[in-house]
């Protein structure tokens, strides 16, 4: 197969760093390999996507799990798409907005590994997904569920009064923004997938992490979850916004005798299959 993109960035595209999400990298990837071991398909799929695809250790996965599927991996980064092609050069990218992507037929899965979170009103695009299944077809989703973790609140508040004079730093958009919960809890997803033609398995999982190198929870919430700071604010606010976070977070989640840092991480997971 070959790889291609398609010509339309979105515009924070290459703000993204790819070796910085590489870092966890097989913290990052049992999640997806957990949800994929869930995954029950009637016979080897011949379209597959993975959507949000970063940068494209899952795709690989995907290529290796399915060698006779025709394997895409959609992002809306220029940057991880370009590191996602050397990883997995067997699969064919796209570079897509997935709020307007519809996949090019009917697909056989659709897998979305740590994308949801980051993607306001979904809930309309996962039924869209379900719809552009083909029959038999499963999409597979997991999405960490952070809102109300120690590192998420903390975000938030750092945000809230590290302005002058004790203000609110970055726009209120901003602000309301990260205030709101994007995620549903488990019984919310069975809800707004289940039904007629569909059967949903929706689960969640803590993981505790152990951490190790400088300032790690930092440089793991850096890689993703700071994405819509990242974007909301100048250089000279990001800078004042890290010198304050990053001490609360040491405070949070202190260091073990031995250097390690534990980080307890919930994420959520979704198998939605039409009959």
């Amino acid at each position: 197969m070959t790889t291609t993109q398609s010509p339309s960035p979105s515009p924070s595209a290459d703000s993204w760093d790819p070796q910085l999400y590489l870092r966890f990298r097989e913290h990052r990837t049992r999640p997806a390999v957990e949800l994929l071991d869930r995954v029950r398909l009637d016979a080897p799929p011949a379209i597959v996507y993975d959507v949000g695809c970063g940068p494209g250790t899952i795709t690989r996965l995907l290529t290796e799990r399915f060698p006779g599927a025709e394997v895409h991996g959609v992002d809306s980064s220029e940057e991880m798409l370009r590191t996602a092609a050397g990883i997995a050069p067997g699969a064919a990218f796209h570079q897509e907005d997935i709020r307007s992507w519809r996949p090019a037929g009917r697909a056989d899965l659709l897998f979305a590994n740590s994308l949801f979170h980051l993607v306001p009103d979904h809930h309309d695009i996962l039924r869209r997904m379900v719809d552009d299944l083909a029959p038999r077809g499963v999409l597979a989703v997991q999405m960490p569920v952070c809102h109300d973790a120690p590192w998420h609140r903390l975000m938030r508040e750092t945000l809230e009064g590290g302005g002058p004079d004790g203000g609110p730093l970055g726009p209120p958009d901003l602000l309301r923004s990260l205030g709101r919960r994007h995620t549903l809890d488990a019984a919310g997803y069975y809800g707004l997938l289940a039904g007629p033609g569909v059967d949903a398995d929706v689960w969640s999982t803590e993981y505790l992490h152990v951490l190790s190198g400088p300032d790690p929870v930092w440089t793991w919430v850096e890689a993703a979850g700071l994405r819509p700071v990242v974007d909301g604010l100048s250089a000279a606010e990001f800078d004042v916004f890290r010198e304050t976070y990053r001490d609360r977070l040491r405070v949070a989640y202190p260091s073990l005798p031995d250097g390690r840092t534990l980080f307890p991480f919930r994420r959520l997971f979704v198998v939605a299959r039409r009959r």
